[in-house]
């Protein structure tokens, strides 16, 4: 498969979601938010997943029809 940059942007972004990213967490949690940042954070992953799916899908018909 050749490269694409949307493809890798969304990678990069999840990679980035899922680290745990203690100076943020801890605000959150002192700001009494959380659950909520964690609700926002799981949300965006499952977002940006089906982005990546869908991107690859057009990526491999793309080289298909090539």
């Amino acid at each position: 498969m050749t490269s694409n940059a949307r493809i890798d942007s969304l990678q990069l972004m999840l990679t980035d979601l899922r680290m745990r990213n203690e100076p943020i967490r801890h605000k959150a949690a002192f700001r009494g938010c959380q659950p909520e940042f964690q609700a926002l954070v799981s949300r965006l992953i499952e977002q940006l997943e089906g982005e990546l799916l869908d991107e690859k899908q057009r990526s491999r018909e793309a080289s298909r029809q090539a």
